[in-house]
């Protein structure tokens, strides 16, 4: 199998990997970070340079891209833990292009693939613990259109997005409906994550919103699906960068006269996070291939590729710590950040345990089958 990258998608790479290292050094990422998390500007020029439309068909704008090109960007936009959010803008383009009517694609998709507008799904509910099918929110029809009432928390720049995809009961049956923040009854609560990046908690109370599509928890899982990916090959991106921080120290620190990474068991150590980084990677490669397959053969990839990515992340990062020593959680120090966002990511989109807990479940079904 060829798993070589094609000449368009190794230009993309290089594109956003000279962006991170001119535009977004580690001062830039602070100032954004003391500024609340999120930076409108920063999300411009990604849209700038066409990334916000890799999902959307040139139809509408976009570039007519897929799983394959986002994963090189996410994997890229890693290394400089840029904190915009766009993810988002894959997995709301992909859910609007592949679930919604054509008035909701041509008035949102063109919006998107420009930047524009930024919607970004808001699905997450403290009672829900991961399960997709739990959902507290509900719509009602209203006229010709639809109202939804509920909450939403840890909704990724939640108070600066334009728009949000959002699950809601309809008549007993989960439901996805695009809601404005600009609409009636929205109001936001914004705060910075462990990762630095921005979120709020989202109320709607009667909102005004137009409907996506009354298969709801088919679009949803498909939509936490590509979230996975993204994150996984974001995961990979910040766990290069944190070898690369962490050998370049050993090369610097001098102990008893000498450089630490002539010590044995510490090249031990450094050689054990690089084993776990190419696990990562062989698995986020597996996960992103995977997208295409049918529901039940996705969500297994991509809950295999999350635990797999959740231990590599909490083993690089901690390794990296111990490697550094008390520098190496300083927030004056770029290698602290890696940790906090490697710690962050393997709790998005389901933890390490719980996608255990669904590969293992799948996998008794699938025996089920057989038996």
């Amino acid at each position: 199998m060829d798993f070589d990258f094609s000449d368009d998608q190794q230009a993309l790479r290089d594109a956003v990997a000279k962006w991170v290292e001119k535009s977004y050094d580690f001062e830039r990422r602070q100032a954004t970070v003391k500024a609340g998390g999120f930076d409108r500007g920063i999300y411009n020029e990604l849209a700038e340079l066409g990334l916000t439309g890799i999902y959307v068909d040139e139809d509408h704008g976009g570039m007519g891209m897929g799983p394959v090109e986002a994963m090189v960007v996410m994997e890229e936009l890693g290394r400089g833990i840029v904190t915009e959010p766009l993810t988002q803008a894959f997995i709301t383009s992909a859910v609007i292009h592949a679930y919604g009517g054509d008035d909701v694609k041509s008035a949102w998709l063109p919006k998107i693939a420009s930047g524009e507008a930024l919607v970004v799904l808001a699905h997450q509910e403290r009672k829900a613990r991961y399960k997709l099918d739990v959902c507290e929110a509900t719509a009602a029809k209203s006229g010709d259109g639809y109202t939804v009432t509920g909450l939403k928390n840890i909704v990724p720049a939640g108070d600066q997005a334009d728009a949000f995809v959002v699950p809601a009961q309809l008549g007993g049956k989960l439901s996805l409906f695009l809601v404005a923040r600009s609409a009636s009854g929205v109001s936001t609560r914004g705060y910075l994550t462990q990762d630095e990046a921005r979120a709020a908690d989202v109320k709607l109370d009667n909102a005004p919103a137009t409907l996506i599509t009354t298969d709801g928890l088919t679009a949803l899982t498909h939509a936490v699906d590509i979230g996975i990916a993204c994150l996984c090959a974001e995961g990979v991106g910040a766990m290069e960068q944190t070898l690369k921080l962490t050998t370049e120290y050993m090369n610097q620190r001098k102990q008893f006269g000498v450089t630490i990474s002539t010590f044995q068991a510490l090249r031990h150590r450094v050689a054990d996070m690089k084993m776990q980084l190419e696990l990562a990677r062989s698995m986020s490669y597996y996960g992103t291939l995977k997208l295409n397959a049918p529901e039940a053969e996705r969500r297994q990839a991509l809950s295999r590729a999350k635990v797999q990515l959740g231990q590599s992340m909490r083993f690089v990062g901690q390794q990296s710590v111990q490697l550094h020593g008390g520098i190496g959680v300083t927030d004056e120090y770029a290698g602290s950040h890696y940790f906090k966002k490697l710690t962050q990511m393997e709790m998005t989109y389901g933890d390490t345990l719980h996608h255990l807990g669904e590969v293992s479940e799948r996998m008794t079904e699938t025996a089920g089958v057989f038996a």
